[in-house]
């Protein structure tokens, strides 16, 4: 091991002032560290805070630079710098982004008519970012009359963006400015006037919908639409058939619909009124809605894992979901993820044991059963989704294929004929070769009975003898399902002998939506459990050492990362945490910080005694006690608005008070940007080379791969 604890500078040792959280039935916790938080970011305590563990993780990274160097050399040379994404044909033009070599960001552009037509450029980022510390285009839109390009714009990473208008044919930029917007933006017919969501100043979490017409000033945007309930975010999209623009109100287990005229926008109408545990969204086609729902079907089926129904346009829509028909029953072992309605097909991206496909069905949705069939693939652990299809005519359906060792490849398959064509492989340069890596779908078994599917990937000639290290990846909440994809950032892990896992446990949607249930609220020590198991059984089966394990999450992964470090610090070498979530019980007891109200149903409402004991009982923060803990590397970012930067700076602060293992702790706050880290194609990177350098250091991992 190169980083010595005996050579490293003393490590920040924070203030501690007893501040008393309080629930609203009176429980107590006292947190020393809360002085920490600082809305302002401009508390110069708390920056000089930040600031001292910036400095000593350099120093705990200083012995490490040269290979740190050579992670990322590595990584940014396996990358086509001068790149292009596939064009894609929308109202005569073909669309595409590039990247030119030396640049960090993309230039958006299009081609009218053929891709021989001359380049007209959209937004050249690198120019729009030039004299930023941060920046990212969140959402760009033109008009349906070409006429003006509308985008939304971040520049410091805590996603309130602004939305600025350019008009095409002559580059200048509009006087409109529009401020604290999520992002999201809809064009309707006329070209002039444009729906958005603007922001509640506070929380942050879109609030309302609001109408702004080209050359009026942004404060007369009039409110189109509401959301009093805190606990749904909004979203804006248009109908596959272009007749109407859409809202969608969702939680995490209620959503709604509303819809007006694209062409002649008034209220918002509400296709279906939203219920407590009802999930639908809906995308309008060739005279009809198709809706995915899980929504009982008309004779009851229980549908937790989705269905298709259809419903006319017109009122026997119906607000109580009678008017709908029943289309593509539930099932229980496939999960509906989605659908994208073309004119003489519809394609399903379903998940099924684990894996993501995509099913093509023949003829109109709600109409007698057509032809069916599923994309082919070949690896046993892969991910295969819908690419961007944007015109429903044709018979052409695109979709994106990865797995471990296989770039994201984009395909596009004749419906008819079954023709297939290769349209891109991302290109991974280096002389990286996909046949010299093995990829594997496991099943660990799970403490109560469970089996947890894993993908395994690592390279070719691996001894299965207990002696590898391994890296050990997972998320667990939300639903998300993580899908088995190839990074090239975990080449050079691959190249120096390591296994990459991912566990694909409960609170997830891997296995479908029972999966998710599982690890949620009341359930969600399963999510904790799994990881642990999956751990121990892939030592077992001598995938890896029992002491060269390294697990690695961010966000509500971080949260998973804090509690099997408190639930089992033995069996882990290292932890790497981006942006945890660790002080759980506090944040979700605070409405006034930016996705709680949004979360109960995910985590539960601490100030109900029952949840707040259960969180309590693994709250990362909250369950710190003297113990011998894995070394960790730890990355926040001062203005991110998902999990805030006090947390993980909190969580170090106590990590320091009781561990007794003398293993380094790095925190590393970025102070120019958010949840996402830093903005830029290859900055990111630099991060990862860090975090990774730190981890095969710990690992004892030469550059031949052995300890």
């Amino acid at each position: 091991m190169t980083i010595d604890s005996k050579t490293l500078p003393p490590a920040p040792d924070a203030q501690r002032v007893d501040h008393v959280v309080a629930a609203p039935f009176g429980a107590e916790r006292v947190d020393p560290y809360y002085w920490l938080r600082d809305d302002s970011r401009e508390s110069q305590a708390v920056l000089d805070y930040l600031k001292a563990e910036n400095a000593y993780a350099d120093a705990v990274m200083a012995p490490l630079r040269p290979l740190e160097d050579r992670l990322y050399d590595e990584i940014v040379g396996r990358i086509k710098q001068d790149d292009s994404s596939v064009p894609y044909r929308k109202r005569g033009y073909w669309y595409y982004s590039r990247f030119e070599a030396g640049q960090n960001y993309p230039v958006h552009a299009r081609r009218r008519g053929e891709l021989t037509a001359d380049e007209e450029i959209l937004l050249d980022v690198n120019l729009l970012a030039a004299d930023k510390d941060y920046y990212q285009v969140g959402n760009y839109a033109v008009s349906l009359d070409n006429r003006y390009l509308a985008w939304a714009d971040d520049t410091n990473g805590r996603r309130q963006y602004t939305i600025r208008f350019r008009e095409l044919a002559s580059g200048r930029v509009l006087d409109d400015e529009i401020a604290s917007t999520s992002g999201a933006l809809l064009w309707a017919d006329d070209g002039r006037t444009v729906f958005y969501i603007a922001n509640d100043p506070q929380t942050l979490l879109g609030r309302w919908v609001r109408r702004h017409v080209l050359g009026t000033p942004a404060s007369d945007d009039a409110v189109v639409y509401e959301e009093s309930d805190e606990s749904f975010y909004l979203g804006l999209y248009r109908s596959r058939d272009d007749r109407f623009l859409c809202l969608a109100i969702a939680s995490t287990i209620t959503s709604e619909l509303r819809f007006t005229s694209a062409a002649a926008p008034g209220t918002f109408e509400v296709l279906a009124e939203r219920e407590r545990g009802v999930e639908y969204d809906a995308d309008h086609h060739d005279g009809q809605w198709v809706i995915r729902t899980n929504a009982p079907t008309a004779d009851g089926i229980v549908a937790r894992n989705f269905r298709l129904a259809v419903a006319a346009t017109g009122a026997s829509a119906s607000r109580h979901r009678a008017g709908w028909r029943d289309w593509i029953a539930p099932r229980d072992d496939v999960l509906i993820e989605g659908v994208e309605l073309f004119d003489g097909f519809a394609a399903i991206g379903e998940r099924s044991d684990g894996l993501a496909r995509i099913r093509v069905i023949e003829g109109r949705p709600g109409a007698s059963a057509g032809a069916e069939s599923h994309v082919a693939a070949d690896e046993p652990a892969y991910a295969m989704h819908l690419s961007v299809n944007a015109e429903p005519a044709t018979d052409w359906l695109r979709y994106v294929y990865t797995s471990l060792t296989t770039p994201a490849t984009t395909y596009e398959v004749n419906v008819r004929s079954g023709e297939r064509r290769l349209l891109k492989r991302e290109p991974v340069l280096g002389g990286y070769d996909p046949d010299q890596y093995v990829t594997e779908r496991v099943w660990a078994p799970a403490r109560d009975g469970a089996r947890i599917p894993v993908s395994l990937v690592y390279r070719k000639g691996l001894a299965r003898d207990g002696k590898a290290a391994l890296l050990q990846y997972g998320y667990g909440s939300y639903g998300a399902s993580m899908d088995p994809v190839m990074s090239v950032s975990n080449v050079s892990l691959l190249d120096r002998g390591l296994v990459y896992a991912i566990a694909h446990i409960r609170g997830g949607e891997e296995m479908g939506r029972p999966w998710y249930d599982a690890g949620r609220l009341l359930a969600k020590q399963n999510t904790f459990n799994d990881f642990i198991d999956v751990t121990r059984h892939l030592v077992a089966q001598g995938y890896a050492a029992a002491d060269r394990v390294a697990a690695y999450g961010g966000s509500a992964g971080g949260l998973l990362m804090g509690a099997i470090s408190n639930q089992a610090p033995q069996d882990y070498r290292v932890i790497l945490s981006q942006v945890p979530f660790v002080d759980i019980v506090t944040t979700m007891l605070d409405t006034s910080i930016p996705l709680t109200t949004n979360e109960y149903d995910e985590w539960g409402n601490p100030a109900d005694p029952v949840f707040y004991q259960y969180m309590l009982a693994y709250s990362p923060y909250d369950n710190l006690a003297p113990r011998a803990y894995p070394a960790m590397f730890i990355g926040t970012g001062l203005w991110d608005s998902q999990v805030q930067y006090w947390e993980p700076a909190k969580y170090v602060a106590r990590l320091r008070d009781v561990d007794t293992g003398g293993r380094p702790f790095a925190l590393r706050t970025n102070l120019e940007a958010g949840h996402g880290g830093k903005s830029g194609r290859f900055r990111r990177y630099r991060e990862t080379a860090e975090m990774y350098a730190f981890l095969l250091d710990q690992l004892g991992v030469s550059e031949a791969g052995a300890a």
